[in-house]
């Protein structure tokens, strides 16, 4: 590897491309960024070391920006000025590192060669900002080709956000995000960046920035966690489960050591944890368990009902129909899930079907209407949720439409198999895919609440402690240690 370039500072945007922000299914507000160490930098014809033992190094390729003057608090505008040129970058990363790095992309994105750039710089004052190109070839195959007019985040904003908060010195380097199409490389692969000017005088250049990926052949040792390749990160690094070669992932189980923390851990918790996940809209609104101190888990089957109309309910309502179905064929440890447009002033389920339901040793029910019957029910064994009660019978205004079925409960979206988990708080609606993540961080999150708590019963000040400072963060990883 050739380290013969160097910068005070290395800052990297997370997403601006819009078509990687779609590839991710996430369409940022505004910026944001990571740091990259000053010996991840090497130059054009380099190699970069895939370390033993990993599988998942992935390109980018990057418009790099070079500050050309110090700068702080300044316009967009005075921004792109601050720059005094562009070159090429590949902005390496290694995705077995991601999930230990927990965000701070330290070693997944700072190995030694990881930000190769060149091997010439386009002078700034050369090119339109919003006409550059960048393209990356992998083995001759193009593989990346776009343009700045599709940034959600413009060079000069760029360097007026950073220059907000720091000053920007002459000869840092901002990478600008990675356009879509970003995959995994293995040994013996080159990769190839280029960045131009097509539209500008003279066509300007970066020249052809060469990579050549080798293996590495020495282990880690134990003084760290270790790199770690799950499915997820598989289709996040190649970009699609397709290309990283998934077939569909398969249903998620309820384990016994899963059915253990969910039992200690609180909905309110699990819905703290999937917001960190971007997913907010997760809450089956204004339903209420039938009793207090009720707890439910289990995965959904679902139920939907459409609003009344005689002839629907003709050919819908009688007989064998949807709902008798559903409650007919619910599997142990399953939550019949039911949407009912949140209709409440009419009953979905009453004490015969809520029994059917217990019997078959269903986990729960939740409707976002009413419940009939509804005492009774509620002196059942098996959980239910809902708006309340109501003593109408199910015509007034529904019709059983038709099982298994993504429906909208309560406002969220919810499909079969999806993990539904209900406490005196309320319902959430966990995507199964997200399940154990979730479960883990919230179980570990209950624990760090309950040592906290026990701390603040024991006299000690909330300030410092909640959140915890580092002193405490420290107090608490020892008695964590310990148990």
């Amino acid at each position: 590897m050739n380290h013969e370039v160097t910068a005070p500072k290395i800052i990297a945007v997370h997403l601006n491309y819009r078509s990687r922000a779609q590839q991710r299914g996430r369409i940022p507000a505004h910026p944001s960024y990571f740091f990259k160490p000053a010996s991840s930098l090497s130059t054009s014809g380099a190699t970069i070391e895939r370390p033993a033992d990993t599988e998942l190094l992935a390109f980018e390729g990057e418009i790099a920006l070079i500050i050309g003057s110090d700068v702080r608090r300044v316009s967009p505008d005075e921004g792109w000025a601050a720059v005094s040129g562009i070159t090429a970058a590949n902005d390496f990363g290694l995705y077995d590192f991601r999930a230990a790095d927990k965000g701070s992309n330290v070693r997944s994105k700072g190995g030694d060669g990881y930000t190769p750039l060149g091997p010439d710089v386009i002078p700034a004052d050369q090119v339109d900002p919003s006409a550059v190109r960048v393209r990356a070839w992998v083995n001759d195959e193009l593989a990346q080709d776009d343009t700045t007019a599709g940034l959600l985040f413009p060079f000069g904003q760029l360097v007026a956000d950073l220059s907000q908060m720091m000053t920007l010195h002459a000869g840092d380097i901002i990478l600008t995000g990675t356009p879509a199409g970003s995959s995994v490389v293995q040994p013996g692969d080159e990769v190839v960046v280029e960045v131009d000017a097509p539209s500008a005088p003279g066509a300007p250049s970066s020249g052809r920035l060469m990579t050549r990926v080798v293996e590495g052949e020495v282990p880690f040792s134990d003084a760290g966690e270790k790199p770690k390749a799950t499915d997820a990160q598989r289709e996040a690094a190649w970009g699609s489960r397709e290309a990283a070669g998934l077939t569909e992932p398969d249903a998620f189980e309820l384990t016994a050591d899963l059915r253990e923390k969910l039992d200690a851990t609180a909905v309110a918790t699990l819905s703290a944890a999937l917001r960190k996940r971007g997913h907010v809209d997760i809450f089956i609104e204004g339903v209420h368990a039938s009793r207090p101190g009720t707890k439910m888990y289990g995965l959904a089957r679902t139920l939907r009902f459409v609003p009344f109309r005689p002839d629907l309910f003709a050919s819908h309502g009688g007989g064998y129909n949807a709902q008798k179905r559903a409650f007919d064929s619910v599997e142990p440890g399953e939550v019949l899930v039911m949407e009912a447009r949140g209709e409440r002033a009419t009953g979905t389920v009453g004490d015969v079907l809520a029994l059917r339901a217990q019997v078959r040793g269903a986990a729960g029910i939740v409707t976002d209407g009413g419940i009939r019957d509804f005492s009774e029910v509620a002196s059942f064994d098996i959980p239910t949720f809902s708006q309340g009660a109501h003593p109408s019978v199910l015509g007034r205004r529904h019709v059983p439409w038709e099982t298994d079925v993504t429906i909208g409960c309560g406002g969220a979206a919810v499909q079969p198999g999806d993990l539904i988990v209900g406490d005196d708080d309320g319902v959430i609606v966990i995507p199964p895919q997200l399940a154990r993540e979730v479960i883990e961080a919230a179980y570990d999150q209950e624990r760090k609440d309950a040592w906290t708590a026990e701390q603040v019963a024991n006299g000690e000040r909330i300030e410092g402690l909640f959140p915890m400072n580092g002193e405490w963060k420290e107090r608490y990883q020892t008695w964590l240690s310990q148990q």
